[in-house]
């Protein structure tokens, strides 16, 4: 079982050594400080891609599944070449640096240091996709009411079967994980299967 509540606690411990393993994805959680907004416009969500993909072309990686939120961000995320936490490292300043000139903003805009959980297994990647595609309706109240409906998660990639705007993006381990392998089936599980497991 995924469990949220480890995500919160872990992200308010003392600083631990990052375990990098080119092998597998890890679950990564940015969120602004004090929870506050990250991302104030569209346009902001649009520049943080494009870091992305500039990163990607000095550090191939791959994003398996995204929920960008207003004040955080999910990436389910596999970086084979380098450690993670230089991509990561990239990615926070690069876009810290833009917020600030933008908005006028000083202070941190992160809390902490990113959290990042390694997924062990095809198990594994199916519950952390599935919790991080459901964020937009988990919400009090919910963003939208179906998971297709939000703009800036990978998941109406896979219902709509939409071709990803940046390489990087690839959702097609995340359709291996559930039994008949198809992309109707993952979308099932994320819409009933999950919620059923009250997750």
């Amino acid at each position: 079982m995924y469990n949220h509540g480890k995500i919160v606690r872990r992200m308010g411990m003392a600083r631990t050594r990052r375990i990098w393993s080119p092998e597998h994805y890890d679950h990564v959680v940015i969120r602004g400080n004090n929870r506050q907004k990250i991302f104030g416009k569209a346009e902001d969500v649009f520049y943080w891609f494009h870091i992305l993909e500039d990163i990607y072309h000095e550090h191939s990686f791959t994003v398996a599944a995204y929920c960008v939120m207003t004040n955080h961000v999910h990436l389910l995320i596999r970086s084979p070449e380098e450690p993670l936490s230089t991509i990561m490292m990239k990615l926070n300043k690069r876009y810290s640096t833009y917020f600030k000139r933008k908005y006028g903003y000083s202070g941190h805009l992160y809390e902490k240091r990113y959290f990042a959980k390694m997924a062990k297994g095809t198990r594994a990647l199916l519950d952390i996709s599935a919790y991080i595609h459901r964020n937009p309706i988990r919400t009090n109240p919910p963003m939208v009411h179906l998971m297709e409906e939000y703009p800036y998660s990978s998941y109406y990639l896979i219902k709509e079967g939409i071709k990803p705007a940046f390489e990087f993006v690839d959702y097609t381990p995340l359709i291996a994980t559930v039994l008949g392998q198809t992309a109707e089936e993952y979308c099932c599980y994320c819409e009933k299967g999950f919620e059923q497991m009250g997750k």
